[in-house]
């Protein structure tokens, strides 16, 4: 039995994933001219990331992350959250704990800020992760029984 799939709903997520790309996009172009980050090195580079990594969230239809989307997304990296640490990691980012999403803004000031806010943390430390996993291509390394637990 052949799936049925939804054109429509393929083609309207592609469309709001590109509408929330340019305003992601339009943000990152205000940061760039923002003189607060002229000293940041490699500023464009970096917001491009961020962009990337913020759209890995599954965002709400304003293009923010809520509650959902942070849970599901930490899940992904193998970190489940209680949902009082979800609001206290979302209150931190949003810089306040009234507000329910975090903005593109709001992720934006998190990752460029000097404050180190838990979520930021978790993002920098798997980024770091990633990059040793690309290192290490070739053959493993040959274990003696030294090596065993």
């Amino acid at each position: 039995m052949t799936q049925t799939r939804h054109p429509q709903r393929g083609k309207a997520y592609g469309l709001l994933k590109s509408q929330q790309e340019e305003k992601l996009n339009s943000i990152n172009e205000a940061f760039l001219s923002d003189s607060k980050y002229a000293e940041e090195e490699d500023l464009a580079t970096k917001l491009e990331m961020f962009k990337k990594k913020y759209m890995e969230f599954d965002l709400n239809d304003k293009g923010d992350i809520d509650m959902m989307g942070l849970k599901r997304m930490l899940e992904k990296l193998g970190l489940a959250k209680t949902h009082l640490e979800l609001k206290k990691m979302m209150s931190e980012v949003a810089g306040g704990p009234s507000k329910d999403t975090i903005s593109y803004h709001d992720f934006l000031n998190m990752m460029l800020g000097k404050r180190n806010a838990i979520l930021k943390l978790i993002l920098m430390f798997e980024g770091m992760g990633k990059e040793q996993e690309q290192k290490d291509v070739g053959p493993p390394s040959r274990k003696t029984f030294s090596d065993l637990p």
